[in-house]
Parts: structure tokens; sequence; C-alpha cells
């Protein structure tokens, strides 16, 4: 069995063993950290993530070995043991599966990580001519349930900040086309320090640019694996799932900052944006983030970017020992 989410994620959802004995219903049930998960409760989901979690709670502890993409370098260590003695077989970490282009720089046409060749963009060149590590990129995946008000309130947030942005925006679900999603004048008013980029954006090609000081994500676990490749700093907005763990972990490293919002409903205004980005942006805490970002992605990556490698490795050989 191959999981996609982290470690942490998966103990905090326990084997079929652990739910049946400890059964767990509603949505207070999933707020507290699991009896047989001591971690600090700063992990622990928010309401609004609970109902997420109660609604979708069916993790499939079929198998006879369980593969998570991840490592200890990004989670506590002691995840993996924890994991083995819950579903009792085999747990192995298969590393992070980073992109392929790991290059800091601004010239020329590369791959997107995916080995594809992709045209230099208006969003590269844009950020060619940002200073070195001044630009937020803001990218809230294709999955998460934004709407209309939160894009609004996001955008004044992102204005507020002073912060210069480049903002990959899709449409909200449900949205209907030509629905404006922008506070008026906003791109006007921005326009000297940000770019709003409404079609594909290289995501990793933008998060390896040094401009890019920098990442605005939902906190899902591709997203930011991504960013732990290039050491930045995170500015995170949970949705669902498991984004509620990652950011608190990740906080926790050091590494980012999580946009406040109201516990019931998941509501946020545009001064939390802000003052977010500011954190991280901004002053000695952000120079500390930033600092943690880099170590962290010498941790995880290594001087040669092979470190992850290993962990594929050593997949292959216990699969071909135990064929």
């Amino acid at each position: 069995m191959f999981q996609i989410i982290t470690a942490t994620g998966i103990a905090y959802m326990g084997s079929r063993r652990q739910n049946v004995s400890h059964p767990r219903v509603t949505v207070e049930d999933f707020m507290p950290m699991p009896r047989w998960f001591p971690s600090p409760p700063s992990l622990a989901f928010r309401r609004h993530e609970a109902a997420w979690i109660a609604a979708a709670n069916q993790l499939n502890a079929s198998g006879v070995l369980l593969v998570v993409r991840s490592c200890p370098e990004v989670e506590q260590p002691r995840v993996f043991p924890l994991l083995q003695e819950l579903f009792r077989k085999p747990v192995l970490p298969a590393g992070l599966l980073l992109p392929e282009d790991g290059l800091r720089e601004s010239d020329g046409d590369h791959g997107d990580g995916t080995g594809v060749a992709v045209a230099r963009s208006s969003a590269l060149q844009w950020l060619d001519e940002q200073p070195p590590g001044s630009v937020v990129y803001v990218a809230l995946g294709s999955e998460a349930p934004v709407t209309a008000a939160s894009v609004r309130e996001l955008a004044a947030g992102l204005e507020l900040s002073g912060a210069r942005f480049l903002w990959a925006l899709r449409p909200p679900s449900g949205a209907a086309a030509g629905t404006p999603l922008l506070p008026d004048g906003f791109e006007e008013r921005t326009r000297a320090r940000g770019m709003v980029c409404a079609g594909w954006v290289p995501q990793v090609r933008v998060l390896a640019h040094a401009a890019v000081g920098a990442f605005l994500t939902h906190s899902g676990w591709g997203s930011v694996a991504e960013s732990l490749r290039f050491g930045l700093p995170l500015v995170m907005l949970p949705f669902i799932l498991d984004q509620g763990l990652i950011a608190r972990m990740m906080a926790e490293r050091g590494v980012g900052v999580e946009v406040e919002r109201r516990d019931d409903d998941g509501w946020f205004g545009r001064d939390d944006v802000a003052e977010a980005v500011r954190r991280v942006m901004v002053g000695e805490e952000g120079k500390m983030l930033a600092r943690n970002a880099r170590r962290l992605r010498e941790a995880v990556v290594g001087d040669d970017g092979g470190r992850q490698e290993l962990y594929v490795d050593e997949l292959v050989q216990f699969l071909q020992r135990h064929k």
C-alpha cells in the first residue's frame, strides 16, 4: 500500500484495530490527538478541519507493506516505528519524490520537473525583474475548496501586506464563467509589485527562481515537498484533509507561519493574511524562518541533492529481497 499523505497523518488516522477499539465518529472525536499518538497538542485539527476528516475517515489498511511518501528528516523520526506498531506490517519511507529541477536560476529554458521542456512564461519573465528573495509565490492547488469570498480576502491581504507577489489564481469551484474574483481595482493598485496569472504556471521553476523568497500554500503535501526542495519558508493556509497537520508540523519545525482562522468555520480575513505574510517576509522572524528552511533543505536533500534518492534505492532493494 502506497500512501501519499504524511506519516503523521497516517498515524493520526490509525489502523483499523485502533479505530475499532477506540471508535471515532463525531467531529469532536477527531479534534484531539489520538491516545496512541503522543504529539504536541498544537498539531491537532481545528473544528472545521476535523469535520472533513470525520466525513472522509476511510483509510485503507490492506496490503502487506506500507510505503509512505515522506522521510524522518521532515517528520518526527518516531512516527515511522509507531506506524509499524499500529499497522503490524513493515513501513518504509519512499522519500519525498522530489522534482528533478533543483537549480535556483532564472535564465534559459529548463524543464518543469517532469522532464518536459517548457517555454519561458510571462511569470518567469516578471520574476526576472524582481530583487532576489523578494516575492511571495501564491498557489492554493487544484482541489482546495476556495470560495469567491476567500479569494477576495486573500487578495486584500496581499495588498495590505505590501509584499511583492506572484499569484497562480484558479477560479473557485462552482464559480460561474466571467464572475469577477478580485476586488475592484486590485490589479491596477498592485501592478507595480504583483502579478496574477490565471493560466498554467510552471510551479517548480517558479519555486526555483532566485526572486522567490516564500511560498503561500494550502499546505498540500506535494506543494510543501516542492518548497522544501528549494529551502523556502511557508505562509500556510490549509483547507482540508491532512493539510492542517502538515501546516502545524512545518510551524513546529520553524519554517512557516499559519494564517489565523476562525476555529469553527475556518474563515480568515485580510488582516490575518497580511500579518502572516509580513511575519515571513519582514524582520528578524522572517530571517529566522528563512534560515530554518535552508537548514531543513540541507537535511532533507543534502548538498548534492541525492539524499532522497537513497530512500527509493532502499525501497527497491526491499522489494527485490521480498519478491
